[in-house]
């Protein structure tokens, strides 16, 4: 008998899960791409979903656009739409680099960390410490903590610099990294100062990963470009990525061009980033997805051809003040904990994430400077076809005090009236029939299992917390029925 209740349960739960998918769940790669690709069957209040992908890229004006897909932590597809460049033409292909912006931060972090899991310092000494070529100036504020590569890489440091990074005309001079901490005439930002003490408060500052990457060119003494192509890039295989800037013409050969709100040309085809930490890596979507897998990966013990368990950790463990830990914002999103990082360049935005321990992610790329929308759109996208748990609701509590039910007897011929064929999907069907004066379920490839009465319409099985509600008509005819189980509430109509 108990093997006999499961399997009644497992197939109503099966029938459930069918009923409760979309009717076309996604299976092959081509079903998925298209699932992203269309107009959403049941877009709601939200007009986005009611586009196309071609639809969205003209209604945000955005030329081109890439993506790279992660599920079971590999890459399930990666692909390229639209025009990389509005001037020659040429098209998006998986392997067209665009500047990550921002994205670039974290991997930089990871930088760091190899810098510390090498010996060259630790996360937490004082950066003036680190530094050979330019010292910050703490003022008051560091009287009694220091600003750490930690605080830097996570935006507690208490630098203000309180801008983003515009980039340079590749015809204009470009400073230095130390010129641009300075404040110097060729830079066209201010110079880096201190706000407030370390650890204080959370506020995002570009400024302080540029003092980081300083940081980490000095303590190695090589080129922060070199430094990030052998300790990171390389090892990872993120082939089509370099902090080289400007680009180089062999890799700029297949690289977007920027482009503005319209989709047109901005003029120059990109801007050049002296701070790459910040903002300097020209990447793929592809290479970024192999970037979130190396993390996800090391995390849990299963890669290690940067980080370490133990510093990949430090990526994912918010240092206690904000939302961020060392390169990467936290946050929980429906029933998962994401780590993520957006961007936004000079006629270039994008997003990427990806699920702490769970295998899957996303990293979608533009060239337009509303490219942001739509990134975040194809993310929503992929998140509901792929059922990541983003949209989970909690599971309720295990426990709750069984419910006193009372038999009731009701006339046979009332009875008589239930007995049918009720589809609750076109996998499972409930057959009700009247046997010995009592009426008895039989799930699809199941066995019957008795019901007992306790209203004239509603019926409960013994074995398990599951309810049936008949349903009629005005004239009193039955029509169909519900099955309540687990929380849910499931309409089956009466076939015969």
């Amino acid at each position: 008998m108990r093997k006999s209740v499961i399997a009644f349960r497992a197939v109503l739960l099966l029938g459930l899960a069918v009923v409760a998918s979309p009717p076309l769940s996604p299976q092959t790669v081509a079903e998925y791409m298209a699932a992203i690709e269309r107009a959403q069957p049941d877009p709601g209040d939200n007009p986005l979903a009611a586009m196309t992908i071609a639809e969205l890229m003209e209604n945000f004006g955005v030329p081109g656009v890439s993506l790279a897909v992660i599920r079971d932590f590999e890459i399930h597809w990666a692909k390229g739409y639209g025009i990389a460049d509005v001037v020659t033409g040429a098209p998006v292909d998986t392997e067209t680099m665009f500047q990550a912006a921002s994205m670039s931060k974290p991997v930089a972090a990871m930088a760091t960390l190899r810098a510390v899991q090498d010996g060259l310092f630790t996360l937490d000494d004082d950066i003036n410490s680190i530094l050979t070529s330019w010292r910050l100036d703490g003022d008051d504020f560091t009287k009694d903590r220091p600003v750490t590569p930690r605080t830097l890489t996570s935006h507690t440091s208490g630098l203000g610099d309180a801008f983003g990074f515009p980039g340079y005309d590749p015809a204009d001079p470009i400073p230095t990294a130390v010129q641009v901490l300075e404040g110097h005439e060729l830079s066209n930002v201010g110079p880096v100062f201190m706000e407030r003490a370390p650890m204080v408060a959370y506020e995002y500052s570009g400024g302080g990963v540029t003092v980081m990457q300083q940081a980490l060119a000095d303590a190695r003494g090589r080129p922060f470009e070199d430094i990030l192509r052998d300790h990171v890039l390389a090892p990872i295989g993120m082939t089509r990525s370099s902090y080289q800037q400007p680009i180089s013409p062999e890799h700029d050969q297949n690289a977007a061009r920027a482009h503005d709100r319209e989709g047109q040309s901005r003029g120059s085809k990109w801007h050049v980033y002296p701070e790459m930490a910040a903002a300097g890596l020209w990447t793929t979507p592809s290479d970024l997805a192999r970037f979130l897998i190396e993390v996800q990966k090391s995390a849990v013990g299963e890669s290690n051809r940067v980080l370490s368990r133990v510093m990949a950790q430090e990526m994912l463990t918010p240092v206690g003040v904000g939302s961020f830990a060392v390169g990467f914002s936290l946050g929980k999103t429906g029933e998962g904990w994401y780590f993520s990082h957006g961007g936004s360049n000079w006629g270039f935005q994008g997003t990427m994430m990806a699920h702490k321990v769970k295998g899957y992610g996303v990293a979608v790329m533009t060239n337009a400077d509303r490219g942001g929308a739509l990134a975040n759109e194809l993310s929503r996208r992929i998140q509901v076809a792929y059922e990541w748990d983003t949209f989970a609701e909690p599971v309720p509590r295990g426990y709750a005090p069984a419910v006193e039910r009372t038999e009731i007897t009701v006339a046979e011929e009332i009875l008589a009236t239930y007995v049918g064929d009720y589809e609750l999907s076109e996998e499972l069907t409930l057959v009700i029939t009247l046997e010995n004066g009592g009426l008895f379920v039989e799930p699809t490839g199941q066995g019957k299992f008795p019901l007992f009465a306790e209203s004239e319409t509603e019926f409960f099985v013994r074995v398990m917390n599951a309810q049936i509600s008949f349903t009629k008509d005005d004239t009193g005819e039955v029509t169909g029925l519900v099955l309540h189980m687990d929380g849910r509430d499931q309409p089956a109509t009466k076939a015969r």
